[in-house]
């Protein structure tokens, strides 16, 4: 399981722009004024060689009444989950006693605390860090989250805290089973779907959205082969969450999403494709898994409303077209041969063993019928392709000059490779490597041959002049 790292503070400190710089992302509203972040904030950090969950909490203000209550409420929660607490702290402010109450209750909690000096552009590093030195915290950094610098050197301080070991052991009844994820926003059929395919009422299901708090591991053998089925908590867009436990299910299912090896998307289909539909989406192809859309409650729509929903399904999925899209109806049963299907053929292709010299012709077809184009008048050259491991396939690419190479191409050759090895339902991961120049480092030593050619071909052009 992905471990979980908070970042906690007074209003204000820069806490929202440093989770935007950890995360490379803009997911967190950042705005010149205390008080912006009241719900928290989630994202992952993939800067180090371990990624890692980061919480942005709300401002702790110090006083107990009307919002504020709420977002301490907020940031006890995110603390508690945690594994590393980072404390951000203004340069510009300087040392506050509301900053000394704040470490008092991290301390509390007995977990590794690392200060973030935050807002140190244009200080002297040295009187910014002295202020603070007297929390007597192990590691007191300086940072500036607007600028992106420092960003690097607090995730090398925070990784060696983490635990050793991230991954749960797999139980005895994961070993060899496909684990699959179920995710989408609350009262999507989500415990239904898991209590149709078991044949029991084994999860509590209810017209009330939220009713899974945490995520639920559930073995299942159908047609021969093995699953653990991991039923998470609902999540819906942060303007609607209102109950503390609700929020923080959020971490629960990202990191169930990142355990998993087939995630499969719930869409109710009677409601229209939300915008937090498309956001776990997002999240399970960060995470490179196997990926299925399940459209749920497909029975009682007449023939107009299904042509409309695959219509905006189509029109908004395009960037996961890869993916099988399944109506089904886990009330009824209906369609959960094919989902399951869907499931084992995702696992399969993400999983697929590929070898470098089918890769490598398939590379040659690639770049015949269609060349990268011309970088500053010449063209990147591909040469060979290699596996680069599995769940999700990676292929490695050697060539030169790949570091220009558009996007668009990088897309055209994952289309290709995908369309080749059928590669159905899992993302297609390409890396370019630029080989190494023989040639490199050594001095240009021409042959008494090409002296004498390249002498020629002077002589010929200073004729041509005349």
């Amino acid at each position: 399981m992905l471990p979980v790292v908070a970042l906690v503070g007074r209003p204000n400190v820069g806490k929202s722009t440093l989770f935007n710089a950890m995360t490379r992302s803009r997911d967190a509203l950042v705005a010149d004024m205390p008080g912006v972040t009241r719900d928290r904030h989630y994202g992952v950090c993939r800067i180090g060689d371990r990624p890692f969950v980061v919480v942005d909490t709300g401002g702790l203000s110090g006083v107990e009444e009307g919002l504020d209550v709420l977002t301490a409420q907020q940031v006890r929660l995110a603390i508690e989950e945690a594994q590393v607490l980072v404390f951000v702290l203004d340069a510009r402010d300087g040392l506050l006693p509301q900053d000394r109450a704040i470490l008092d209750d991290l301390r509390r909690s007995g977990k590794p605390i690392i200060a973030a000096v935050n807002k140190t552009d244009g200080l002297d590093l040295q009187n910014a860090l002295a202020e603070f030195a007297v929390f007597g915290l192990a590691s007191t950094l300086p940072l500036s989250a607007a600028h992106n610098r420092g960003t690097d050197d607090l995730v090398q301080h925070v990784l060696p805290l983490l635990p050793e070991d991230v991954h749960e052991e797999l139980a005895p009844e994961d070993v060899g089973a496909i684990r699959v994820a179920i995710v989408g926003r609350p009262n999507a059929g989500k415990s239904t779907l898991i209590n149709r395919l078991l044949g029991e009422e084994r999860l509590i299901v209810s017209s009330v959205a939220g009713t899974t708090r945490d995520p639920i591991r559930v073995p299942l053998e159908r047609d021969g082969r093995r699953y653990v089925l991991i039923d998470t908590a609902g999540v819906r867009r942060k303007a609607r969450v209102e109950e503390a436990l609700e929020k923080f299910s959020v971490i629960k299912t990202l990191q169930s999403m990142a355990a998993a090896q087939v995630v499969v998307v719930m869409i109710d289909a009677r409601e229209n494709l939300a915008d937090q539909d498309l956001t776990l989406i997002g999240h399970a192809m960060d995470e490179g898994r196997a990926l299925v859309i399940a459209v749920n409650k497909w029975d009682g729509m007449d023939a107009y409303q299904r042509e409309q929903c695959e219509r905006a399904l189509e029109r908004r999925l395009q960037f996961v077209d890869w993916a099988k899209n399944v109506f089904i109806s886990a009330l009824h049963g209906s369609g959960l041969r094919e989902l399951m299907r869907a499931v084992v053929r995702a696992h399969d292709a993400a999983n697929r063993e590929l070898g470098s010299s089918e890769l490598t012709r398939t590379l040659e077809r690639a770049y015949e019928g269609y060349q990268p184009p011309l970088v500053r008048g010449h063209a990147p050259k591909l040469r060979f392709a290699h596996p680069g491991g599995s769940n999700p396939p990676t292929i490695v690419i050697h060539g030169s000059r790949t570091k220009h190479i558009a996007p668009a191409y990088r897309r055209y050759l994952e289309n290709f490779f995908r369309k080749r090895f059928r590669l159905e339902g899992t993302p297609v991961r390409i890396e370019f490597r630029d080989g190494e120049n023989p040639y490199a480092g050594k001095k240009n030593v021409l042959t008494e041959a090409q002296q004498r050619k390249r002498q020629r071909m002077v002589r010929e052009m200073k004729k041509r002049k005349r």
